[in-house]
C-alpha cells in the first residue's frame, strides 16, 4: 500500500485539508480521509490527474518546422497538412517508438496521467503493411511500457482522401485501410496491448466523415463494442463545406441524425458548429475533445465553450499535434479564446466555481470519460491518477481552494507539477520523469537522424 498525505486536496467532496490517500496494489484509491495526521509521502496540493484525450505522437518531431509561409498567398491547415504528409515518410518504427516515449514523458511531466493515442500511422512508406500489420501499434504500446503512462489506444480507420472517395496521396497512404483490412489491424492491435497493465484501454477511431465512407462508418464504430469511439468533426470551414455538399448535411447535423451518439463518443475539435449544433451535441453526453494549442496553431477556430458547458456538455483536453505539451497552457488558451471572442473576463466561471476550478474539473471528468478510464477524481475505487503541485512554488504561497487552480492555470505553468502517479505508478518525482535522461537521449538520436535525412 502507498500512503500520500496532502495539506490540501481536491476530492469529490470539494477542497479538504490534511488528506490521507491510500493506494492499493491494483493502482486504485482505497481510502480518502480528511483531517488526518501527517503520514507517508507529504504533498502540498493533491489533484486528480487529467487524461490527455487526443494525441498524434509522431507529430511531436516536426514541432517548429511549419511556421514559414509557402508560395500560397494564405497559409492554412491544408498547407500544413501537406507538409505533415511529406515529413512522415521518413519515420521508421524505431523512430516512432522513441518519439512516442518522449511525448508520453512530456505528458506525464505536464500533469497528464493517460495518453489517448489517435493512432493512424499504420504502414510503411508507399502504403504496404509491415509483416506484422500492428507493428506501429506495438511501438506505441512499447513506449507506454517504458514511460508508465496509462494508454488508451485508438486505431484509426482512414480509407479515402475526401468525400468523393479519392485515393489517398503520398504520405497519407501510410494511414489507409479498407474495412476488411482495418478489422484485422484492430484485432492485432489488441494483442499489442497484452503486456501492459490492466488499466490499459482499447477503442476505435473512424478518422472523419471525409476519410470513411458513410456505409462503413457505423460498422467501424461497432468494433469497439463498449469502448471509446473518437472522430475528428467540424474542425475547418472547408471540411464543413465539403461534407455539406457531398452528404447533404453539415457534419454535426449528419452525425446526430445517423449515429447513436452517447457517452462513449468523443468528437474532436468541433470548432465549426452553429448554435443549435452546439446545444444538441451537448445533450448527447458525448465529450467534445478540445486541443486549444493545436487549434490555435492551425487556425481552426474557437470552440463555443460557454454555450456548450451552459447546455450541460462535457469537455476534455488533448495535445493533438504535440507542438507544445502543456496542460496548464491548454486550459488557459481555451479560456482566453472565450474571453477574446466575447470581450469578457472569467468567461467560464460560475457563481459557485472559479474559472480554474470549472476548467480543471471539467477536463478531468471529460478526459477520463473519453479515455474509457475510471479516473479523473480522488475517490475510493477510482484509479490513482494523481498530480501534486509544488507547495513551495512562489506563486502558490498563501493560496487555498479554487485560487490554487486559478494561479496554476493563469499565473503559473507546468513547472508547478511536482509529482504524478498513473494508476498508482509514481512516474514523476520532483517535476522529472524517473527515466527522463534515457528517454530524452533516445529522442535526441532520432532527431539527429531525421535532420540528416531531411
Amino acid at each position: 500500500m502507498t500512503v500520500l498525505w496532502a495539506h490540501q486536496a481536491l476530492t469529490t467532496k470539494g477542497w479538504e485539508k490534511n488528506v490521507r490517500v491510500e493506494i492499493d496494489e491494483t493502482g486504485r484509491i482505497s481510502r480518502v480521509q480528511a483531517d488526518s495526521p501527517a503520514n507517508g509521502t507529504q504533498i502540498g496540493t493533491l489533484l486528480p490527474a487529467i487524461a490527455n484525450l487526443h494525441s498524434h505522437a509522431f507529430q511531436r518531431s516536426m514541432a517548429g518546422l511549419t511556421e514559414k509561409r509557402g508560395p500560397d498567398p494564405r497559409d492554412t491547415f491544408w498547407t500544413w497538412r501537406q507538409l505533415m504528409f511529406r515529413f512522415l515518410d521518413q519515420l521508421t518504427p524505431d523512430h516512432v517508438q522513441a518519439i512516442a516515449s518522449f511525448v508520453q514523458m512530456e505528458m506525464l511531466e505536464a500533469g497528464y496521467a493517460n495518453n489517448t493515442e489517435f493512432h493512424y500511422l499504420h504502414h510503411q512508406p508507399g502504403g504496404a503493411p509491415y509483416d506484422n500489420i500492428a507493428e506501429m501499434a506495438e511501438r506505441i504500446a512499447a513506449a507506454a511500457e517504458i514511460t508508465g503512462i496509462g494508454l488508451s489506444l485508438l486505431p484509426v480507420h482512414y480509407q479515402f482522401g475526401g468525400c468523393d472517395k479519392r485515393p489517398l496521396g503520398p504520405g497519407q497512404i501510410r494511414f489507409g485501410n479498407d474495412p476488411e483490412r482495418f478489422a484485422i489491424l484492430y484485432e492485432e492491435s489488441k494483442k499489442a496491448l497484452k503486456s501492459l497493465p490492466s488499466d490499459t484501454q482499447m477503442g476505435v477511431a473512424p478518422h472523419s466523415l471525409r476519410a470513411v465512407g458513410r456505409e462503413d462508418l457505423i460498422a467501424t464504430t461497432r468494433l469497439s463494442k463498449d469502448g471509446p469511439i473518437h472522430m475528428h468533426l467540424a474542425e475547418q470551414v472547408a471540411e464543413v463545406e465539403e461534407v455539406s455538399a457531398s452528404w447533404g448535411k453539415r457534419p454535426v447535423e449528419w452525425l446526430l441524425e445517423n449515429a447513436d451518439i452517447d457517452e462513449n463518443w468523443c468528437l474532436i475539435h468541433c470548432t465549426q458548429m452553429d448554435e443549435h449544433e452546439t446545444v444538441n451535441l451537448a445533450k448527447t453526453g458525448a465529450v467534445a475533445g478540445l486541443c486549444p494549442i493545436t487549434e490555435s496553431s492551425l487556425g481552426d477556430g474557437i470552440f463555443d465553450g460557454v454555450r456548450y458547458l451552459g447546455a450541460g456538455g462535457t469537455i476534455g483536453i488533448g495535445s493533438d499535434s504535440n507542438i507544445r505539451i502543456s496542460l496548464s497552457e491548454e486550459l488557459r488558451t481555451l479560456d482566453y479564446s472565450q474571453r477574446l471572442r466575447d470581450k469578457s473576463r472569467a468567461a467560464l466561471a460560475t457563481p459557485e466555481q472559479s474559472t480554474g476550478r470549472r476548467l480543471f474539473e471539467a477536463a478531468a471528468k471529460g478526459g477520463a470519460q473519453a479515455a474509457g478510464r475510471n479516473s479523473g477524481r480522488i475517490e475510493v475505487g477510482a484509479l490513482a491518477d494523481l498530480m501534486a503541485l509544488d507547495g513551495t512554488a512562489v506563486d502558490l504561497i498563501g493560496r487555498t481552494g479554487d485560487t490554487i487552480l486559478d494561479t496554476y492555470i493563469f499565473a503559473g505553468d507546468d513547472r508547478m507539477v511536482r509529482d504524478v502517479w498513473s494508476a498508482g505508478r509514481h512516474v514523476v518525482t520532483e517535476g522529472r520523469h524517473i527515466a527522463h535522461d534515457a528517454i530524452a537521449g533516445r529522442y535526441r538520436k532520432v532527431m539527429e537522424q531525421l535532420k540528416a535525412s531531411a
